[in-house]
């Protein structure tokens, strides 16, 4: 064999290939102080952009080139198109007068724990893979069940030394935690009517519920047909009905169908409304179905003594999930799940490869979080809770929900202080539903217009921005307070802003 002949063209496109270094210590330093300092800067200046992005559609794509560039960019040439391309596109949910949806709360100490999360880059799919990882999540899971007082049972501590049945994870999302929970509910029930009878499961909820959970439903493989939206209505505060929910499940068993799985929501994306756990739990108990809470936004506030009353009836659910990434100050995306039961997660959801076959896991003396979840791969996200939760505590962050309550009572005072206005349903956390309405006398399509016509206002002027819903054919404006950097006077500059929509309105 001849020897290996390097040419030139060859030596000279290896020195290039060995000058690149993706991760320098010294040049992450000062890159990362300098991303840092741009992002303080960001925070600092964002009420100098309008809250809900202005731009039009293809404003990015027709702007940046079709092809990444060949060569290196200096970081200072992407800066610049992040302030003259970036941002101009950005809808900024950390403004403090982002009224839509509900809140994307931060904090420096979420930021804190994401960059350790980044930085470390561990992939904890199982004990072995970074035991910190696994425990870390475990830990930090329980302190927050005890935060919120669940029930041993959905604890890894259980009722005593020994451990429990049940515990607690960290998912992407409510979307993720219903699907897994519907999964195990599903397979659960086929062991006992067989697979043959997968079309016969039915599962409920309210039409107030969130539409992740039809979708979850489509893909854990329960027939359209078969997902039930019981109605509700404002005399009962758009909360599930446990008499009529018994009703609808009575009839399906009547059919031949089999009740699978009840949805239960505190603090429904619409209003907020809560649904009872109690007489609903009598309902899923009495048919055998497993009973889920999706409490992403109004969980977060049962951690303060006065509205804990909102998770009475938690000790006979199955699963509970709520997202701090709302309310929390926890970045997205970070939804906490607990469950009863983790065997039938673990029953539903693990795989086993060779390649992944340790002694630990084998030993059944750790948790392989891997089968908790759809995916494989997790990241470190519960180093960004610990963060969260040691930097604070629970009074501070008990205090910041309480503010953002008693900024979204002022609001409503606001409101009522105008006759103009009314409040459509009672507020129950930090969100406020509202509608114009100077004309009580006319038929509701005109009212409907006329909020339309004040909410295309006031989020054109970039000032603020709010949503609105439509609830028992009721057009109404939703102003959720909650953002971070929220206070007093950006509420208060923001009814003044409302109030001159409606005088311009109200002169047409």
């Amino acid at each position: 064999m001849g020897s290996l002949d390097l040419s030139s063209s060859d030596e000279s496109a290896s020195s290039q290939l060995s000058d690149f270094k993706p991760l320098n210590p010294e040049e992450f330093r000062k890159q990362a102080h300098q991303m840092v300092d741009f992002i303080a800067d960001y925070y600092t200046k964002i009420e100098s952009y309008p809250v809900l992005s202005q731009v039009q559609p293809g404003y990015i794509r027709t702007r940046l080139p079709h092809t990444a560039p060949n060569q290196p960019e200096p970081l200072e040439a992407i800066f610049n198109d992040i302030n003259s391309l970036i941002i101009p596109a950005m809808t900024h949910w950390l403004s403090p007068n982002f009224f839509a949806f509900f809140p994307a709360t931060v904090s420096t100490a979420a930021f804190l724990g994401e960059m350790l999360c980044t930085g470390f880059n561990a992939v904890g799919f199982n004990w072995l893979a970074s035991p910190a990882v696994t425990e870390l999540e475990m830990v930090v899971m329980d302190w927050l069940a005890n935060m919120l007082r669940l029930p041993k049972c959905f604890t890894f501590a259980g009722d005593n030394d020994t451990g429990g049945s049940g515990g607690g994870v960290i998912q992407n999302t409510t979307s993720e935690s219903i699907l897994v929970t519907l999964i195990a509910a599903r397979d659960r029930a086929l062991d006992h009517i067989g697979a043959k009878n997968m079309q016969k499961l039915v599962v409920y909820s309210s039409d107030q519920t969130h539409s992740t959970f039809s979708k979850a439903s489509r893909l854990a493989g329960i027939h359209p047909s078969n997902i039930r939206s019981i109605p509700t209505n404002l005399a009962q505060g758009f909360s599930l009905c446990p008499e009529n929910l018994g009703r609808v499940v009575k009839d399906d068993v009547a059919q031949g169908l089999v009740p699978l799985y009840l949805c239960a929501t505190v603090g429904t994306t619409s209003t907020t409304a809560v649904d009872p756990l109690e007489p609903l739990a009598d309902v899923a108990g009495a048919y055998g179905m497993w009973f889920h809470v999706d409490a992403a936004y109004g969980g977060s506030a049962c951690i303060c003594p006065e509205f804990r009353h909102f998770l009475n009836g938690v000790e006979r659910v199955d699963s509970l999930s709520l997202s701090p990434h709302k309310w929390l100050l926890s970045y997205l995306d970070c939804c906490c799940l607990w469950v009863k039961s983790s065997a039938q997660l673990v029953k539903a959801l693990s795989t086993n490869p060779e390649y992944l076959k340790n002694k630990p896991s084998e030993s059944d003396s750790v948790v392989d979080y891997k089968d908790w979840q759809v995916g494989t791969g997790r990241r470190f996200k519960s180093i960004r809770l610990w963060f969260v939760l040691r930097s604070y505590g629970v009074e501070n962050l008990q205090n910041h929900i309480r503010s953002d309550v008693r900024m979204a009572k002022k609001f409503e005072r606001f409101v009522r202080s105008d006759p103009r206005f009314e409040i459509v349903v009672p507020i129950r956390f930090a969100l406020v539903c509202f509608r114009f309405n100077p004309y009580p006398e006319v038929e509701s399509g005109h009212t409907e217009l006329l909020n339309r016509k004040l909410l295309d206002w006031v989020n054109s002027s970039g000032k603020i921005y709010m949503t609105h819903t439509i609830v028992g054919g009721v057009y109404m404006l939703r102003f959720a307070v909650g953002a971070t950097l929220t206070e007093e006077c950006h509420v208060i500059a923001a009814w003044r802003l409302i109030k001159e929509g409606a005088d311009e309105l109200f002169k047409s």
